[in-house]
């Protein structure tokens, strides 16, 4: 059994950027409200057959579920796996595609029922190949949601016809032609949630992210540049729950846009102190992300009057969607709207803020945020991976 959302283009909802150098890596930050928007009104067209797969797999109390990746698609994974645990009420499992392909057994200990929820812009990577047909071998009884933004790509064109596999293909200008996944990572996170939790497609949480995310590329662009253009060699990103998964996306972009000139890290709010905060230095930036939950955001707010306190609060920036001290309301690091959600949704909008800094930072450097490794050391599309064979245990 086999659903897909259509792979097509909605380019023409997406806002002009105003940067041309920033090419294509502009275009698809600024465009993500739009494809947001579509994605929901795809999905729900699709609501029957999705829910055709889905219900009887999420109504088993023995069903095990991992969601897998690599690079910014491990994080999707991690991003969603608290939140979703939560909203389910069965633990869900955050597993990367490069330690299943290394530690198969490991990772699939215990043969028990599973969907494996695969993201993948473009369904190449080995490792995404790998996984899968890794899972089939390990487990007896295995289903496949795949999340992709590529038709063409092997995940999407190998489980298409499975009965065992839903494919959901996120609209084609979420495929980024750009060096780093931004809209690929946005839209696969929330596609996956509309689909496995019940209510997520009659919540309207897609409206409230496509407004609130407007709001954002609209009023924070100026400040981000400014950022920037201090030029900070160091970048620290903060989070608790979801959001120390956000943390580490976020840090990523710096690193992949700036080819490694701006050395970045990423850590929870409580862990930062135990030995990562060496490495805050008089040219380091520090952004933590505020959660939504009242408990958890009083070490978020414990570590920010620290770290303004120690690097001075010009160099620490809160981005938050509720009401706290240490958050100006009507200030640009302000998300609207979105106090009552989970964190790992009112992410989309705060990791806006992350994508932005970094492609800034990549032209102050006189980098093309498109293509910015020179050497090709590093490619949109992981190459060089040597899967070996491995032999099941069952």
């Amino acid at each position: 059994m086999t659903a897909t959302l259509p792979n097509q283009s909605y380019r023409d909802d997406a806002p002009a950027t105003p940067d041309e150098r920033a090419g294509a890596t502009g275009r698809e930050i600024a465009q993500q409200p739009a494809v947001w928007r579509r994605l929901a009104v795809d999905l729900a067209e699709r609501r029957d057959s999705v829910r055709r797969f889905l219900e009887p797999l999420l109504s088993r109390d023995d069903l095990r579920i991992v969601l897998t990746g690599a690079g910014t698609s491990a994080f999707a994974g991690e991003l969603l796996a608290p939140a979703l645990a939560r909203a389910l009420s069965r633990t869900i499992d955050a597993v990367a595609t490069t330690a299943i392909v290394t530690n198969p057994r490991e990772a699939f200990v215990e043969d028990v029922p599973t969907l494996l929820v695969s993201f993948a812009r473009s369904g190449d990577s080995p490792e995404s190949v790998a996984a899968t047909e890794l899972a089939d071998r390990c487990l007896s009884s295995v289903y496949h949601l795949i999340v992709t933004c590529n038709a063409e790509g092997h995940l999407a064109r190998t489980h298409s016809g499975s009965e065992r596999s839903l494919v959901l293909l996120m609209p084609l200008e979420s495929n980024d032609e750009g060096f780093a996944m931004t809209s690929s990572f946005t839209s696969m996170v929330l596609a996956t949630w509309l689909a496995l939790v019940p209510s997520g497609l009659d919540s309207g949480v897609a409206e409230r992210l496509a407004e609130a995310g407007a709001a954002m590329l609209r009023r924070t662009p100026d400040d981000v540049a400014k950022l920037a253009a201090r030029g900070y060699d160091r970048v620290v990103y903060l989070g608790s729950g979801s959001l120390a998964a956000l943390a580490r996306e976020s840090a990523l972009k710096v690193l992949e846009l700036t080819a490694g000139a701006v050395v970045s890290y990423s850590d929870s709010s409580l862990g930062f102190r135990h030995g990562p905060k060496s490495v805050i230095n008089d040219r380091t930036l520090a952004i933590v992300y505020l959660s939504n939950d009242p408990y958890v955001r009083l070490y978020d707010e414990d570590i920010i009057a620290e770290l303004q306190a120690q690097m001075g609060s010009e160099n620490v920036v809160v981005v938050g969607a509720s009401r706290s001290e240490m958050l100006e309301p009507d200030g640009p690091w302000a998300v609207p709207n979105l106090s009552n959600d989970p964190d790992a949704l009112v992410g989309l909008v705060f990791v806006l803020v992350a994508q932005l800094l970094a492609m800034n930072a990549s032209l102050e450097l006189g980098l093309t945020p498109d293509t910015p490794s020179p050497d090709g050391q590093v490619n949109r599309v992981v190459k060089g991976v040597t899967v070996h064979p491995f032999e099941a245990d069952r």
